[in-house]
């Protein structure tokens, strides 16, 4: 019985010494056997980063690209010559010669009212202004002593400027009968027809000139000072989905709006297809700058700290940590200042970095880092 003692005690000795042994690490304590000298220290844990003491890195180069600063706004196109044909005086409508969405040139006739009154008018004003003329020479071309007195010269003169000042004026009344355009364009509804009685300023039809077009939008008055006449501007309309319109900056407003702090600018657009109607919604891109030679990188290399932004390049097979200047952000990649085209950025493993760290580079990008 007491052997048995003893050997239940022995087993129980040995599976505490094994337990010792197998936990000792995780409790934080030497191995039993390494205090006998029966096993070999493992050795001590590297310190500062992997074996070699380089930290494996993606890389990616700065490259260059060209840049172009855009800001967006809305607007709606408008005829750049609009109006509403309308007539000057009253009468009856005896002609139409137009057709709606007709183009017609400038000087083109459009309508016309009945004249048969005023032609009476005029030809009666002539036949004065004809009879003030005949008795004007008839009174000059008396022989000296049966000549009259100036006095009746003058008067006949008067007379005679008098009617062929009715008949200007008849001509001029024949004149405003017909409607002519006043621009070449395209003429919209017709709102009157033949024999229709109509009176001063009633509308005829419209008249665009929509081979060329203007767009007016506005943009925040901070951004003043960078745009100029000329500037491109490329336009977007729901209607026309895929197609973009290319104009330029025209004008300028003088004055910004108070309430708002924007200022307005119109832009112009060759419309040859008339696809632009005047009223169309469109979304506007008004280009600020435009740099060719612009240094990009991946965004991912950004390591910022507060408000400033740094980046880890390699020199050297070292991370020199750099600090940059931020320009336009693009998908994928920022503009930077502040380090040259071709360096090489680290864009993963930046955690694992500090200054001047040795690093291995197992990959570099060719292509911005999604």
């Amino acid at each position: 019985m007491r052997l048995w003692l003893q050997f239940g005690i022995l087993a129980a000795l040995a599976g505490g010494a094994w337990a010792w042994h197998g936990q000792a690490d995780a409790w934080g304590v030497p191995r039993p056997l390494a205090l006998l000298g029966l096993e070999k220290a493992p050795p001590p844990a590297p310190r500062g980063g992997p074996p070699g003491g380089q930290v494996p890195v993606v890389t990616a180069p700065v490259r260059q690209g060209e840049v172009v600063e855009r800001i967006e706004a809305v607007g709606s196109v408008r005829a750049r010559e609009a109006v509403t044909i309308t007539t000057k005086v009253a009468g009856i409508v005896t002609a139409v010669r137009f057709g709606e969405g007709q183009r017609v040139r400038e000087g083109d006739v459009l309508l016309e009212l009945d004249a048969a009154a005023l032609r009476a008018e005029l030809d009666q004003a002539r036949a004065t202004a004809d009879n003030a003329r005949s008795m004007l020479s008839r009174a000059r071309a008396l022989p000296a002593g049966q000549a009259v007195s100036q006095a009746r010269v003058d008067e006949l003169e008067t007379l005679a400027r008098a009617a062929e000042g009715r008949v200007r004026q008849a001509q001029a009344r024949i004149e405003e009968l017909r409607l002519v355009a006043p621009f070449s364009g395209r003429v919209g509804l017709r709102q009157v027809s033949p024999g229709a009685l109509i009176q001063p300023g009633t509308p005829v039809t419209t008249l665009d000139d929509t081979a060329r077009v203007r767009v007016e939008f506005t943009i925040p008055e901070v951004q003043l000072a960078r745009v100029q006449a000329g500037a491109r501007v490329i336009a977007r309309s729901q209607a026309y989905q895929g197609r973009a319109f290319e104009g330029r900056v025209a004008l300028v407003d003088t004055r910004i709006d108070p309430a708002t702090r924007t200022i307005r600018l119109v832009s112009e657009f060759d419309n040859a297809d008339e696809a632009l109607k005047p009223g169309l919604f469109l979304t506007v891109e008004l280009t600020l700058s435009r740099r060719p030679d612009a240094l990009l990188m991946p965004e991912e290399a950004l390591d910022p700290v507060g408000e400033r932004n740094f980046v880890f390049v390699i020199r050297d097979g070292r991370a020199r940590r750099a600090e940059v200047q931020l320009g336009l952000r693009l998908p994928g990649e920022v503009e930077v200042r502040g380090v040259a085209a071709g360096e090489q950025v680290v864009v993963r493993g930046l955690q694992r970095l500090r200054d001047n760290a040795p690093v291995r580079v197992t990959e570099t990008m060719t292509r911005p880092v999604s």
